[in-house]
């Protein structure tokens, strides 16, 4: 499996990227929402990536979420950030469901 993969999706409305891990429950109840609601985002399984590129993330990561922990969803380069599976917040944000 790739660390780094873009998930394709009818909407995409918002940048979305995902910082996961692989063997993690609650980022894989977050993928899971994410397809369900059919949302194109970029994936980042971060145990997966080489010594060299976590890194990279993981200074990216701290940016939004200083804790780094995981699931955590940036939209729109940081305009909102959802740390934790937060269905409720995931929806609202991203979905069109009324």
């Amino acid at each position: 499996m790739e660390a780094i993969r873009n998930i394709h999706g009818a909407i995409n409305e918002h940048e979305v990227k995902l910082f996961a891990l692989s063997t993690c429950g609650w980022c894989k109840k977050t993928k899971k929402l994410l397809e369900e609601l059919d949302i194109e985002y970029l994936c980042i399984d971060f145990d997966l990536l080489s010594d060299d590129d976590k890194k990279t993330i993981k200074e990216e990561l701290k940016e939004f979420n200083p804790a780094i922990s995981f699931p955590t969803i940036i939209i729109d380069q940081g305009e909102e950030v959802i740390v934790g599976f937060k269905e409720d917040r995931i929806r609202d944000v991203l979905s069109h469901e009324d």
